[in-house]
């Protein structure tokens, strides 16, 4: 806390939160601010978990920060998807920071119509069909579904501008500060509500802690963990120097799929969940929304690893990175330039994705076995032990970190340039 700029960009990055967290408690005109409180605990542990999650922990809030930062996360994985996909749009992608500002402004007015999509989803999915969720005083029909829907789509741009000013004045990413603080923000209310339970509370709470720690460390463990390819340049000699012949490495990380594959899966179970029970097909919507159920849990990690495949080939082009190679004068050692080097590239990936995808499949099954064991770890204290809530949570924390070392590190740069020996060996050239 020494540096000064440092110690400003975590009091702005804590300022913005808490200006976050404090549209929580405004609710949406006409509604009954208290009545879904209670709820909330029960979605965090159903298929809406990872809804709650990216909204920031209030999917079953009457609050007009309801859809959270969740609208401007499915328009940011929208364009990357589409960057891979679209040759016009890799091509303005590959234009430098002019391009990327091009891409940020089309996500920021693509996150309007999903706001509208996503807010007429919470209406018809939730106020429709919840008992005494509105006031006696308001209005109903068209005019309620106007109110509710405008405070969410305005609540949601308000957070993505909050987002973009934490990652603009503050450390680390915005949008994942604000889900990370989402989650962690439903521990205290948590705890307090196993202390008033009357059970053992610091049983529970040291059962609590064991379970977290042991998923932390592993999810910490195959975060870090990569497979180096290596990489040799070519030596090339001009006149008695020699140019190249350096060695580095081509990292493949094991979990390079990150959360994402647990969101698709989780995602299409949510759609054909809500449409059977508004259907009235109640046994068909709970197959979809158990999480715990033997049909439920199959096919999740089917979609789970089908999702890493698909992801990490999207997202990962060996053939693009051997012809890189190839231009840079780079090989691997062993390997042919060329189509060899892409097909080794491409099987290293897929045994990578496969310890990927069952790392992934594993940290978001077993957890919820666990805790459904455990009563006083049910509700939301299950999904925050969650394979998708550490996930994020520790990625999260490990960015920050390594953003906060970045900027020490160049600070301490600039005081050796200023004070230590880049001032003294220019001094010493002045006297030359």
């Amino acid at each position: 806390m020494g540096v000064p700029e440092t110690r400003d960009k975590i009091v702005t990055t804590l300022a913005l939160l808490l200006a976050y967290r404090a549209g929580f408690h405004i609710p949406i005109p006409g509604t009954s601010p208290d009545f879904l409180r209670n709820a909330a605990d029960s979605a965090a542990s159903t298929v809406f978990g990872v809804m709650n999650a990216f909204s920031g922990g209030a999917i079953g809030q009457t609050a007009i920060f309801s859809l959270g930062i969740m609208p401007y996360i499915s328009a940011s994985i929208i364009f990357s998807v589409l960057g891979k996909v679209s040759p016009a749009i890799e091509a303005i992608q590959k234009e430098g920071a002019a391009g990327q500002k091009k891409i940020n402004q089309w996500t920021r007015l693509s996150t309007v119509p999903i706001c509208l999509i996503q807010a007429l989803f919470v209406w018809f999915g939730v106020f429709s069909q919840t008992e005494n969720i509105l006031s006696p005083n308001a209005p109903g029909g068209i005019a309620m579904a106007l109110v509710v829907i405008v405070s969410l789509t305005a609540g949601a741009l308000f957070v993505m501008w909050l987002g973009e000013l934490i990652t603009e004045h503050g450390i680390g990413n915005g949008a994942s500060l604000i889900i990370m603080g989402g989650i962690i923000s439903s521990m205290p209310s948590s705890l307090l509500t196993i202390f008033r339970s009357g059970q053992d509370f610091y049983g529970t709470v040291l059962t609590l802690v064991s379970i977290w720690v042991t998923i932390v460390v592993v999810v910490v463990y195959m975060q870090k963990g990569e497979r180096r390819i290596p990489i040799q340049y070519a030596r090339l000699t001009r006149g008695r120097r020699v140019y190249g012949g350096q060695k580095h490495f081509l990292p493949l990380k094991v979990n390079m799929a990150g959360v994402m594959p647990i969101i698709f899966a989780s995602a299409l179970f949510m759609i054909p969940g809500v449409i059977f029970k508004l259907l009235g097909m109640n046994y068909l919507g709970n197959v979809f929304t158990t999480t715990d159920g033997f049909i439920y849990v199959t096919f999740y990690l089917l979609m789970v690893f089908w999702f890493c495949f698909f992801w990490n080939n999207l997202m990962f082009q060996p053939t693009e990175i051997a012809n890189n190679l190839r231009e840079h004068g780079s090989f691997i050692p062993g390997i042919r330039p060329g189509a060899k080097t892409a097909d080794y590239i491409k099987g290293s990936l897929k045994r990578i994705t496969l310890a990927g995808a069952a790392f992934l499949a594993l940290i978001a099954v077993v957890p919820n076995f666990v805790t459904a064991n455990i009563p006083e770890l049910r509700g939301s204290m299950a999904y925050f032990l969650g394979g998708t809530s550490v996930l994020i949570v520790v990625g999260v924390a490990m960015d920050m970190v390594d953003k906060l070392n970045s900027q020490l590190t160049m600070h301490n740069y600039e005081g050796f340039m200023k004070t230590g020996g880049g001032a003294a060996w220019a001094k010493r050239g002045e006297k030359k």
